[in-house]
């Protein structure tokens, strides 16, 4: 069967990656792609926000399944748009993908259908949010609420920190995501990612996660969009996925089937593993990156029927298979990310850690440029990706990938995985 796979980054790459494998595969293409999906699927120049154009290719290239990869073409309606021109299309509709689109609209529903989570307030304007803020003090969440490319959120530990986030997003440091703003109560625990499939009704558990959001070793200074991840995550035993399928997971795909917005795709739930049990932190309607890239590589099973059943709804006849080893991912960034960076700086030394036992980089923001130099035009670039026996053996193992890249205009922690190891 031919393929396409909608986005750019190391998530994709990943997916690319694990779709190239299945046996089904006859044609495999990647719109935009990157310097590293290149080696394993066609790239295609188009438009992803133009849904003409990304129909017009697969029924011009007879493109059997579509598999959108970012949230952005989620909330704008690909999937939709896919399926009403009779294409299948791995994603859920802008109305269930509104999880992530909109993070009020999460915390609604949650309220709706007792399902737990942090108290929360939404406002839209900025005087009642700084009033509410003086009544609760620190510490103290800011979400902006619409997409932000994972950065629209502020862990403000003092009152000062979280009076500024709040100006700086109805300032319109983060857009039209930051019109509506959410403030929610601190959560004291640990955080981990779990992802289940859902053809609206069935659920199929996939893998736990952990990742490192801010840029800074020790977990410390601004969000970013990860710096790094790995899996399957040691907070997360038996009983606390249990706890989340039955608390947070079913509850929420039978809220949405009863609202007539029913969910079909990757639910990848943000979870903070408190004292008294999971509470949802937030959704996502796509896998995470760079949470993918590890949950691809422990995935033994062939990927493509497990879209497909989520697609066709026979999820309940379906079954994943793991690898019992731990998958540990490092993210190379540019200099300056999560700020202001350079793009263009080359970068050496990719191919040599691919030919390493259980070491493989996945492409986040890389071009092939006509010399054949592989070079950065992105924030986070590449993700050099491990496995082991343990969080402490896939941890030495990534490293020693990232000391043999040549990147001088590249950075990245020295410390993922740390709460593992600890």
């Amino acid at each position: 069967m031919n393929i396409l796979v909608i986005g750019s980054g190391g998530r994709e790459h990943a997916l690319c990656w694990k779709i190239r494998q299945s046996p089904r595969l006859e044609n495999l293409y990647c719109g935009p792609g990157n310097g590293g999906i290149a080696e394993v699927a066609e790239c295609v120049s188009f438009d992803t926000t133009d849904h003409d154009a990304v129909i017009e290719f697969v029924q011009q290239n007879s493109v059997d399944l579509v598999v959108i990869g970012p949230e952005a073409p989620l909330v704008a309606g690909l999937a939709d748009d896919l399926a009403a021109a009779d294409i299948k299309a791995f994603g859920p509709s802008a109305a269930a993908a509104m999880l992530e689109g909109s993070k009020g609209f999460t915390k609604d529903l949650c309220a709706e259908f007792n399902i737990p989570t942090a108290a929360y307030a939404k406002f839209s304007s900025m005087e009642p949010a700084l009033t509410y803020l003086a009544e609760k003090g620190a510490p103290i969440v800011i979400k902006a609420d619409g997409l932000a490319a994972g950065k629209g959120v502020v862990v403000a530990m003092t009152l000062e920190e979280a009076q500024a986030a709040v100006k700086d997003m109805f300032d319109g440091s983060f857009g039209e995501a930051g019109a509506e703003v959410v403030i929610e109560e601190f959560l004291v625990g640990e955080e981990a990612s779990f992802f289940a499939l859902t053809d609206g009704e069935s659920i199929l558990s996939l893998a736990t996660a952990q990742d490192h959001k801010a840029v800074g070793e020790g977990d410390t200074g601004p969000n970013t969009g990860g710096m790094g991840a790995y899996s399957p995550a040691p907070v997360m035993n038996e009983s606390m996925v249990k706890r989340t399928v039955d608390e947070i997971i079913l509850p929420t795909v039978r809220a949405l089937k009863k609202r007539g917005t029913p969910y079909k795709g990757v639910l990848f739930a943000g979870l903070m593993i408190t004292k008294d049990g999971p509470k949802l932190i937030e959704y996502n309607c796509r896998f995470g990156d760079p949470e993918c890239q590890v949950v691809m590589t422990r995935m033994t099973s062939d990927i493509v029927p497990l879209l497909e059943a989520t697609i066709d709804g026979t999820l309940d006849d379906a079954n994943v298979e793991w690898s019992d080893d731990t998958a540990l991912t490092v993210v190379m960034a540019a200099n300056g990310y999560p700020g202001s960076y350079n793009k263009g700086s080359v970068i050496s030394g990719v191919n040599d850690v691919n030919q390493r036992e259980g070491l493989n980089v996945f492409h986040a923001g890389t071009k092939r440029v006509d010399n054949g130099d592989l070079t950065a035009i992105g924030g986070r670039v590449l993700n050099v990706t491990a496995t082991g026996s343990s969080v402490k053996k896939a941890q030495a193992r990534a490293y020693t990938g990232v000391d043999a890249i040549d990147w001088p205009d590249g950075f990245c922690r020295r410390d993922i995985g740390w709460r593992a190891i600890d």
